[in-house]
């Protein structure tokens, strides 16, 4: 049978060869394939059908696209894959190189993808084209619909990878920019993919300064629909969720490698154009390009 690992080998192959008119075959005729980063609102693709002229009227004329780097967490559900990997590519319209930070979740079933939600860095995407004024004027006027918070779900074991997750972003929500850096190691590596000239956080002091910066600007953000994927690495957790706020609401995704209950290294995949636009630093967050 074919595994979640060989299907997305076969995806990529196809991408870095540009073989965009065969891509949708690796799809289920049901398939949803979400993009929850996606400026100005996440979108939805369904069906194989209209896969099929996402990638042959869409991005075969846009870029061409080189899959690097490639990590693979495989995970306690077998057909459950996420992916972290570059692209290395280059705009059609622009003749513009770049290199961006992506992840995606994968459902394989019965060697077609079942579902996938894909996040990309399209700041930097938008930079290739030359169009960081419309993302910016999209993102700006987008119109956020905000729901009531659900109720907390209960907490795992806080010394689990899950629960030392659980605490960073609920922590986050309750406003202890103090105690947050206590969850990292003396020594570990933070990196902030999506944002443009973030320094990698190599210390415990580190984390302490960050979270001290943050604290003094932040938006009151509370987490909510969390769903965590434990890897068959038992010190590796990937969780998805959603920050609110009274005017943003955030799609993220975190990778984080806890060991002996403290985090020694962490990829937080945060959703820095939805955020900057709702609190006003979007053309900074531009600049910093």
């Amino acid at each position: 049978m074919t595994t979640p690992r060989e299907v997305f080998d076969k995806l990529s192959e196809g991408i870095t060869s540009g073989n965009w008119g065969e891509l949708s075959a690796l799809y289920a005729e049901d398939t949803v394939v979400e993009h929850p980063q996606r400026p100005p609102a996440p979108t939805r693709v369904v069906g194989r059908a209209t896969l099929h002229e996402h990638f042959t009227r869409g991005l075969a004329s846009q870029v061409r696209l080189r899959r690097e780097n490639i990590v693979i967490h495989e995970t306690t559900d077998p057909e459950l894959i996420v992916a972290e990997y570059d692209y290395s590519g280059e705009s059609l319209a622009t003749g513009k190189s770049f290199e961006v930070a992506n992840i995606q979740v994968l459902r394989v079933h019965d060697g077609l993808i079942e579902w996938s939600r894909d996040y990309h860095d399209y700041l930097r995407l938008a930079a290739a084209r030359d169009g960081l004024e419309a993302l910016a004027d999209s993102a700006e006027k987008a119109e956020i619909t905000i729901e009531p918070l659900p109720e907390r779900p209960a907490m795992a074991d806080p010394k689990s990878p899950r629960g030392v997750f659980e605490r960073l972003i609920y922590g986050v929500s309750d406003g202890k920019w103090d105690e947050l850096a206590d969850l990292y190691a003396e020594e570990t590596h933070v990196t902030h993919p999506f944002l443009p000239g973030a320094p990698t956080l190599k210390t415990r002091q580190d984390l302490r300064e960050h979270f001290a910066r943050v604290s003094e600007r932040a938006m009151r953000l509370q987490a909510r629909d969390l769903v965590t994927y434990q890897s068959t690495d038992p010190e590796v957790v990937i969780g998805e969720f959603v920050y609110q706020s009274d005017s943003a609401r955030t799609a993220n995704i975190f990778v984080l490698r806890v060991r002996d209950g403290l985090i020694v290294e962490s990829r937080d995949y945060l959703d820095y154009v939805a955020l900057a636009a709702a609190d006003g630093w979007l053309r900074d967050l531009m600049s910093r390009l």
